[in-house]
């Protein structure tokens, strides 16, 4: 009787991991046209107009009542923002806002945290400099990132 060894051989061969994202340069996107539908419920209008800047999943869009954004902000003129998450909120939670001033894709300084309480909603948010901000929102189990500018104070 006869037994037939086979022999494998396995060739591994590296493969070459996808190369890392490159860090997305700061570039805040202020729409002035029409709100997405699902972000209108308040406006009197149909079709409201109003500065606003939609989160870059979708999930939530911060709609300006003083545009531009001062940094500091001014003496008789708040920087209010109203967020608008999309989607019922199933269990209400703090809007979490940690910011980070940006120069294109390089951080400047330390992140500043700021907190709507209760969730998306009307707020002031002020940022200690002028300059393009990377905010990244979290509240219950959602997350989004926006980019927004601050202005000097004149």
């Amino acid at each position: 009787m006869r037994i037939a060894s086979l022999a494998v051989l396995v060739l591994v061969v590296p493969v070459p991991s996808a190369p890392a994202a490159a860090p997305r340069p700061c570039t805040p996107i202020v729409e002035r046209g029409v709100l997405p539908v699902w972000a209108r419920a308040g406006f009197s209008e149909a079709r409201p107009r109003i500065a606003h800047t939609l989160g870059r999943s979708g999930r939530i869009v911060a709609i300006f009542f003083a545009d531009p954004l001062y940094a500091p902000p001014l003496a008789r003129r708040n920087n209010k923002i109203l967020w608008v998450g999309r989607g019922p909120v199933t269990t209400p939670a703090d809007l979490r806002i940690s910011a980070q001033r940006m120069s294109g894709a390089l951080r400047l300084g330390r992140p500043v945290s700021r907190t709507v309480e209760g969730g998306p909603g009307p707020s002031l948010v002020d940022l200690p400099r002028a300059g393009c901000w990377r905010l990244t929102l979290r509240w219950g189990a959602k997350r989004d990132e926006l980019d927004l500018r601050y202005v000097r104070r004149p």
